[in-house]
């Protein structure tokens, strides 16, 4: 995945532009520096865990004039980086430009749309919209090199979040844009493959969330307005697992299905008691347990989906 991604930067370049590509590796594949080295890459080994350890270690070593991520799992689009540079060459006032995704699955066949599929705006109007549930993929970024200085590094607390958080420090500037181009293939995990990783991503979501909405109060017009920005933040969360929830009923495995009706309860207590009296997944896992699974078809793979759906869209 190391070679796609490292092949697909360079496949961008031309007289025009070239990339000075930084490699932070905390993983533990031996074989990582020998890819990079196949793309001219510069490998730099890290120590600590997380992904913010392995950006800022690219961070700090940049001598580019602009900033650009890529995971290793995921390719640029060949129309990525030069609508971006020719945007941030007309607006000196934007530190920089997001732009368009497109979610695959993990053979990167695409599951929908680019999105967002419209502008969410800029100033006031893209703040709120990233504190409300749309979470821009950091690599639909680029931004200016002086970012770095002004913003800082990635916090490496966020084991979860993290990019969200170095983004929305950009967006409190009121310096960040949207750029409609469509410029990642993003990998997805396979549907209810990771539901340890989701657990532990939900209390730093939180602390993003309320680190960044509760200083720029004075864009959310009644508290009615932040609880539901929360809500949307945290809705991703409350999808997947209350869908996981439904599967594992319907499979029989009551004590994972309670589990992970637990899980969505506390990420969005209000939510869930009302969707225990409607029907909803929630409801349909409560029946199946009490009164024994009922197997139709495979709804393992229909119900998932629409849980990872909702995590590879505004994480």
């Amino acid at each position: 995945m190391l070679r796609l991604a490292l092949a697909s930067i360079r496949a961008l370049e031309a007289p025009d532009l070239s990339f000075e590509i930084l490699v932070g590796d905390n993983g533990s594949a031996p074989e990582t520096p020998l890819v990079a080295d196949e793309f001219g890459a510069r490998h730099i080994p890290v120590v600590q865990k997380g992904a913010s350890a392995a950006r800022n270690a690219g961070l700090r070593a940049a001598t580019g004039d602009y900033l650009a991520f890529l995971d290793d799992d995921d390719v640029w689009l060949e129309g990525h980086i030069r609508p971006h540079l020719e945007t941030l060459d007309a607006k000196p006032h934007l530190d920089g430009l997001i732009g368009q995704v497109i979610y695959t699955d993990s053979q990167l066949t695409p599951i929908g749309d680019p999105f967002p599929g419209s502008n969410p705006g800029d100033g006031d109007d893209l703040l709120r919209r990233m504190l409300s549930g749309y979470f821009p993929q950091i690599g639909t970024l680029v931004t200016r090199i002086g970012v770095r200085d002004a913003i800082g590094e990635f916090d490496p607390v966020l084991l979860g979040g993290q990019d969200l958080d170095w983004m929305l420090r950009i967006a409190r500037r009121r310096t960040l844009g949207f750029q409609e181009t469509t410029c990642i293939l993003f990998r997805g995990r396979p549907p209810g493959s990771y539901d340890a990783l989701q657990h532990r991503r939900i209390a730093f979501d939180r602390q993003v969330f309320l680190r960044h909405a509760i200083p720029e109060w004075r864009v959310w017009n009644s508290f009615m307005a932040f609880f539901r920005a929360y809500s949307s933040t945290m809705r991703h969360f409350y999808t997947y697992f209350s869908d996981a929830a439904e599967v594992r009923a319907l499979e029989g495995r009551r004590k994972d299905a309670l589990r992970a009706m637990a899980i969505a309860a506390g990420v969005l207590p209000i939510r869930a008691a009302v969707n225990l009296l409607r029907p909803s997944p929630m409801q349909r896992a409560l029946k199946a347990i009490m009164f024994g699974a009922r197997r139709s078809g495979r709804p393992s793979d229909l119900s998932l989906a629409d849980g990872a759906a909702s995590d590879t869209g505004p994480k």
